[in-house]
């Protein structure tokens, strides 16, 4: 690694594991921060807070530990910042220093400040463990910022290891909702099989190449020295255990369920984070790993974008609680993003980062509306229970109006411009099919999206006070603002964000498709 200072370029010879000290610097940020948080969590000063204390509960001994926890991720944010003045020495490391992923960084940030400004009240009202419910966010969101810059199969896997075991804690955290506890037990034992097939399949790369290694795996696969039996049996079953860890039809049995019964707070940053993790680690490996492999992989990828767009939404059709539907649509999402990956090129890649922010900022969003409509707790979770509600709290109801038109692809929001993006890549690509089921489906989703808005702002409320307990604290005002701002901005105001992330996706690999 070279940095670059402001009074010129200067080289800094260190030992190798200094160089990937500096690498890693925004996942040791975390990692430490994380345990501070842990520490901080059963001091006497929160152990003897008072849960029922009257007062503003974004301000206060449980309050400390989540502006703590966003210290710590504004940290790791710098320290991501300043990986931009490094310079990498090759390309074979098992750490990379790419564009790639510093902006996927930049999304696993985004996602926990978002998460942990809308948990507040959450964690207040239903007396939860704040420094261990931080603490997680901080590990998991580490082990996505390992997948995303691994360039080894074995570090891919450790990555996705420390992220899986802290959503699986956090899935289950509430645990006074039997709920709850269903499913962080589904989540674990349905994301213990899958993670057996990603590591059979690392196993058998490993026998076909004799490396695990993307970048050696590359050359093995692109001179033909690769075992061509073993590589497809290893093709398929990596694709399966990413296909669990993006919800891909037909591995997304666990998804509703999980998203259910989950405290919804987490449900919103798995459905936004831990799906971006998996997602940015599924393109590195398939488009620089197994780049040269292309046409054995592409029909596995075009059918399952195929499949998982058009069967989430129609399930997603006669959904009628809110949370399930938001998981039938985040699988939908997961199909648009597949797209991208079966083009593989430049543009569908740049497309791909482009659409993980965007949707970041919107399935969180909307998430969190959910949580003022339910009280901060687990309830009124149907759409029947959003009559009237826009009429009742406008501000509230016009936020939740624009994030669903934005998942919806509604023309001048970010989610729009997403998809035109990841159309343009598929185009590039002639993956015409592919572009008119993506087309379609979305037309389709339109029903069950606007259907909530169609209830919140046409359908009279079953009580007057109905909607008289919403409570929209400080920190999630705050979180909502900068996602329905970012929203509009990108979607009048793409440019920026798009060529920030084609610069980013520059080097990756061949991208050809």
């Amino acid at each position: 690694l070279s940095s670059t200072a402001s009074n010129g370029l200067m080289e800094l010879d260190f030992s190798q594991q200094i160089h990937y000290v500096w690498a890693l610097l925004p996942e040791i940020v975390l990692c430490v921060w994380g345990m501070i948080v842990l520490i901080a969590g059963v001091s006497g000063k929160h152990q003897d807070a008072d849960d029922g204390a009257a007062g503003d509960p974004s301000f206060g001994p449980k309050s400390d530990l989540g502006w703590l926890t966003l210290l710590g991720i504004l940290l790791a944010a710098g320290a991501n910042g300043w990986l931009y003045g490094v310079n990498e020495v090759g390309d074979s490391s098992m750490i990379a220093v790419d564009g790639f992923r510093l902006f996927a960084n930049w999304i696993f940030l985004l996602a926990a400040a978002l998460t942990v400004l809308i948990s507040f009240v959450y964690i207040y009202r239903l007396r939860l463990q704040a420094g261990e419910f931080y603490a997680l966010i901080l590990f998991a969101t580490a082990g996505m910022m390992f997948m995303a810059g691994a360039r080894d199969l074995i570090v891919i896997f450790l990555g996705l290891e420390v992220m899986s075991i802290a959503v699986y804690a956090l899935a289950a955290f509430n645990r006074r909702d039997r709920k709850s506890a269903e499913a962080g037990l589904k989540y674990f034992l349905l994301g213990a099989f899958s993670t057996g097939f990603f590591l059979y399949g690392i196993a058998l790369v490993y026998g076909a190449t004799g490396s695990t290694n993307i970048a050696a795996i590359n050359t093995s696969v692109a001179s033909m020295a690769a075992s061509p039996g073993l590589l497809v049996v290893a093709i398929a079953l990596l694709a399966i255990g990413f296909g669990f860890k993006v919800s891909a039809v037909p591995f997304h049995m666990w998804t509703p369920d999980v998203y259910e019964g989950a405290p919804t707070q987490v449900t919103a940053w798995m459905s936004a984070a831990v799906k971006a993790a998996a997602f940015v680690a599924f393109f590195r490996v398939f488009l620089v790993g197994f780049d040269a492999a292309y046409d054995t992989w592409f029909p596995i990828m075009w059918w399952l974008a195929a499949i998982t767009m058009v069967t989430a939404n129609l399930i997603a059709l006669v959904q009628t609680n809110v949370k399930r539907m938001l998981a039938y649509s985040s699988i939908a999402h997961a199909g648009y993003l597949l797209v991208a990956l079966t083009a593989a090129n430049e543009n569908a890649a740049a497309g791909m980062l482009f659409y993980l922010l965007i949707y970041t900022l919107m399935n969180i969003g909307a998430f969190a509306v959910v949580m003022s409509v339910a009280h901060q707790a687990e309830e009124r979770l149907y759409i029947d229970d959003y009559a009237g509600f826009g009429w009742a709290q406008p501000g509230i109801g016009l936020f939740l109006t624009i994030f669903l038109l934005s998942l919806a692809g509604f023309p001048g929001t970010g989610g729009f411009m997403g998809k035109i993006y990841l159309l343009q890549g598929a185009a590039d690509s002639e993956l015409w099919v592919l572009s008119v089921i993506l087309v379609l489906s979305t037309v389709a989703s339109y029903w069950y999206y606007l259907r909530v808005a169609w209830v919140m702002w046409m359908k009279e409320p079953t009580s007057k006070d109905q909607h008289s307990l919403v409570v929209v604290p400080l920190p999630m005002c705050l979180a909502l603002i900068v996602c329905v701002g970012l929203i509009i901005y990108t979607g009048i105001f793409p440019g920026a964000a798009i060529d920030f992330a084609r610069s980013s996706v520059q080097g990756l690999g061949s991208l050809g498709g």
